[in-house]
């Protein structure tokens, strides 16, 4: 795609950026939109309401929430496949010893990245298992499951959850020494990484929500109570990134060939198709289109909690990300999420 041709979108792009700080749905983001070759970039509002706040910059990073399942868990299970260290129709029973014998243990690789495993719908972590780790992954790998494998397409943060254990298994690492290895490094993105941060010069990050016992809005650590339960460090939520770091995956997934120690592209292509059949709503592998898209538009996307969203169009070869603190105002996802919509329709000329 001609660099002009994202240079035209740069005006409309920016104002819809503007206008969600304007009207009050968060108090600044960061964005892109590129190709391989060619992006344009911007950064509107400030890192809170107050005047006094600094402002937003492209390099600004955030707790991007669920984007961690398509960076830290994603594409570690694409790394496996591609090694042939796993195989999408392996069982639970088969890669995680002690399983054998629980409800999960004929769930499949398959089913947990297309959300069709029957898993229970929330992670409900600590007031089911309690607060010592081992006892939370225990307590999850019991859990009865809430419907039948295959049957119905379910969202659950527990499927992260879950892959990222195996992944820890697989590899005989944490999954953050894991991401580190065989995605980040690779990839240059040396601004990525699990919380909590610690503080350094030079580094802007987002604050998301308030916090009751700190006082004050958290910065620098996960809004998720699930993953600081498990340490900061899991496969639901926890990474930190910013725009220009998200750009190097995304460039990487639309020319895998590019990228062959990170990325396979039938791993890439897989994923990026539907996997579910007639089920709905449509998935492919951790990705699912965009709402409000067909299967002629090939646009797939996932989206973070605090407001934080990804798009990728193979056919267009053209990538978009948002990222916001939205969280900050309110947990209310109207608005943001309309204004998500516009921001994708201009990114991809829908």
């Amino acid at each position: 795609m001609p660099i002009a041709n994202l240079t035209d979108h740069t005006e409309q792009l920016t104002a819809l950026v503007e206008a969600g700080v304007q009207e009050h749905i968060f108090p600044g983001a960061a964005w892109a939109v590129g190709s391989v070759h060619h992006s344009v970039a911007g950064a509107a509002g400030r890192l809170t309401p107050e005047a006094a706040s600094a402002a937003m910059r492209v390099d600004t990073l955030f707790d991007i929430a669920s984007l961690t399942k398509i960076i830290g868990v994603w594409s570690l299970m694409g790394w496996l496949v591609r090694e042939n260290r796993l195989r999408l129709d392996s069982r639970l029973a088969d890669v995680l010893p002690g399983t054998a014998g629980y409800a999960l243990a004929p769930v499949t690789i398959f089913q947990l990245l297309t959300h069709t495993a029957g898993l229970p719908l929330r992670a409900r972590l600590r007031a089911s298992y309690g607060e010592v780790y081992d006892d939370i992954v225990r307590g999850v790998l019991r859990e009865p499951l809430e419907g039948i494998p295959g049957q119905a397409v379910e969202y659950t943060d527990r499927a992260a959850l879950i892959l990222g254990l195996v992944i820890e298994r697989l590899l005989g690492l944490p999954l953050d020494h894991a991401l580190e290895e065989h995605i980040l490094r690779p990839l240059g993105m040396a601004a990525t990484g699990f919380g909590p941060l610690a503080p350094a010069h030079g580094k802007q990050v987002a604050p998301t929500e308030y916090c009751e016992q700190a006082g004050a809005h958290l910065s620098g650590v996960t809004h998720d109570f699930s993953t600081r339960l498990l340490g900061g460090v899991c496969g639901i939520s926890g990474l930190f990134s910013n725009v220009p770091d998200l750009q190097r995956l995304l460039r990487a997934m639309l020319a895998p060939d590019l990228h062959g120690d990170v990325f396979d592209a039938d791993w890439v292509h897989t994923s990026l198709t539907v996997q579910t059949g007639a089920l709905t709503p449509s998935r492919g592998l951790f990705w699912h289109p965009a709402a409000g898209t067909g299967p002629q538009d090939d646009v797939w996307c996932h989206l973070g909690f605090t407001g934080t969203a990804m798009w990728l169009s193979p056919r267009r070869g053209r990538y978009a990300v948002l990222l916001t603190n939205k969280l900050y105002y309110t947990r209310d996802f109207a608005r943001i999420n309309a204004l998500r919509g516009d921001f994708m329709r201009c990114a991809f000329d829908l």
